[in-house]
């Protein structure tokens, strides 16, 4: 019996590193895209030269039209594709007034349309073996949103909103689309993985106050992040699920308890809560 076949782009950052040990592990082929080929030092790192050997480079930048071109031949070569994990993404953080719409572009280009022009290459390759599952890794920001990530919030809202619309369309074909909504884990998103608008915490910003207490909050909340394996392991559970998996599944600590909050209290009420712990207490 073959083995499986999964494609995780952004393999070797955020979550992408932990899914494809998790897989590797699982006993899956998994062919990893990443942008900088001098990143595959860091993809193999901690792997066993068996799990290491099921493993296979791809060159991919999700925002470069050719570059996905090029993708494509590739995954026409493979003999089958049974999971596709939409993982590439990074997140920009500022406030709405000082960003550009450059960097809101930037966002789409990656967080979004990157997801689009990724899974129109691999659709063809299911529907013709008529099955496969496409999970696209979202955020709880995808269903929140957050002060000083309207970006990032955004595009995740979209990413949202198009798993949807794709579920319904091939469904018929025996495809899966499933959105994983993380809440705040141990991944280098909001570090390297952030872009951060150069005007956010100058001295003269007019939101100088709320940034200086989000970095605050940040702080004092990381000490709470989950680990990334408990998303992997979700995600594998996902893949691997006999039945038909539902639409949505969130993970991390706190998570469902703010969906019910926001889902069930007056807005003016939510609001409040939600500045207030973003105030500035010296």
């Amino acid at each position: 019996m073959k083995k499986k076949t999964v494609i995780i782009t952004g393999a070797s950052g955020g979550f992408g590193r932990t899914f494809t040990k998790v897989f590797l592990e699982g006993g899956y082929h998994v062919v990893a895209t990443i942008r900088d080929e001098t990143k595959k030092s860091v993809v193999l790192e901690g792997l066993t030269p068996k799990d290491a050997g099921n493993l296979t480079f791809a060159l991919l930048d999700v925002t470069d039209e050719e570059s996905v071109n090029n993708f494509g031949s590739i995954v026409q070569g493979l003999d089958r594709v049974d999971v596709l994990i939409n993982n590439a993404g990074f997140a920009v953080a500022g406030f709405a007034e000082e960003l550009s719409m450059e960097e809101y572009q930037f966002q789409l280009e990656t967080n979004l349309l990157g997801v689009m022009r990724v899974s129109n290459q691999v659709l063809p390759k299911m529907r013709k073996q008529g099955n496969g599952r496409i999970i696209n890794i979202s955020s709880i920001s995808g269903l929140i949103g957050f002060p000083g990530l309207s970006p990032y919030v955004s595009s995740k809202y979209a990413l949202e909103g198009y798993s949807e619309s794709l579920r319904l369309e091939v469904k018929k074909f025996g495809i899966d689309v499933v959105l994983v909504e993380p809440g705040s884990f141990q991944t280098n998103i909001w570090s390297s993985g952030t872009h951060m608008s150069s005007k956010a915490g100058n001295a003269d910003s007019p939101y100088l106050e709320l940034f200086t207490g989000m970095n605050k909050r940040l702080q004092k909340d990381r000490e709470s992040y989950g680990d990334p394996v408990d998303v992997a392991n979700l995600v594998l559970m996902i893949a691997e699920m006999k039945k038909t998996p539902t639409l949505r599944y969130t993970v991390g600590k706190g998570v469902r308890l703010s969906l019910l909050a926001k889902r069930l209290l007056p807005w003016r009420v939510w609001e409040k809560i939600v500045l207030s712990q973003l105030r500035n207490k010296d």
